[in-house]
């Protein structure tokens, strides 16, 4: 596997981990761009599972809005890795947390993920982040890399990983990622990184 210098800098201590990679025939500035471009939305809609498991995400949010007499926000027409951190977290955004071009990228989420409505932590920074120690909260981060194995192999990997603040949150989070969650990130980044290999090797990016 590649090293997750920014996961282990921003989470070095955590409850779970998980990880996955797959391995694009190109070169690795081809395989970069083409894992920070990929359209996660585009990717939902064209592999049923990845789309049904980030619908079950955002769920909560939506319900949260209709119970408020809200209209849940228009999706955009698209939205990518460095889009993320331009949306608010209750909408599916991300805190950036570190980018090395052309290397690694790294995000990061903070919240109560257990809730039926999904509680975030008020930060949006990095510093932020790696701070945060509020009692009853998550705090997890995906970290995504490329790595050359040769002049046009390169291996493309995502790190998942979550630490929580206290022992009732570990209690909960447990529970939650045991039943479904974990296999969900499994795939949802799986999903991701074979989207952007396809790319990379100049095939369609995403399958369904």
């Amino acid at each position: 596997m590649a090293d997750f210098e920014l996961a282990d800098d921003f989470l070095p201590i955590y409850d779970v981990s998980d990880a996955v990679a797959t391995v694009a025939d190109s070169d690795r500035e081809s395989a970069w761009r083409a894992l920070v471009d990929v359209d996660l939305l585009k990717l939902g809609r064209e592999a049923p599972v990845v789309g049904m498991l980030g619908a079950l995400r955002m769920l909560p949010e939506v319900v949260g809005h209709l119970l408020h007499g809200e209209r849940p926000a228009k999706p955009p027409e698209s939205m990518r890795l460095r889009d993320l951190p331009t949306i608010p977290m209750y909408e599916g955004g991300w805190i950036l947390l570190g980018e090395r071009p052309g290397e690694e990228i790294a995000l990061g989420l903070v919240g109560k993920f257990w809730r039926p409505v999904i509680e975030f932590a008020r930060i949006g920074s990095a510093a932020e982040f790696r701070e945060f120690d509020e009692p009853g909260f998550a705090k997890t981060v995906y970290d995504l890399t490329v790595r050359e194995l040769d002049s046009n192999r390169t291996l493309l990997s995502g790190l998942m990983r979550t630490a929580t603040t206290d022992e009732y949150a570990r209690r909960w989070f447990r529970r939650y990622w045991t039943f479904g969650v974990g296999s969900g990130a499994h795939i949802l980044v799986g999903s991701l990184l074979d989207s952007a290999r396809r790319a990379a090797e100049g095939g369609p990016e995403t399958q369904a």
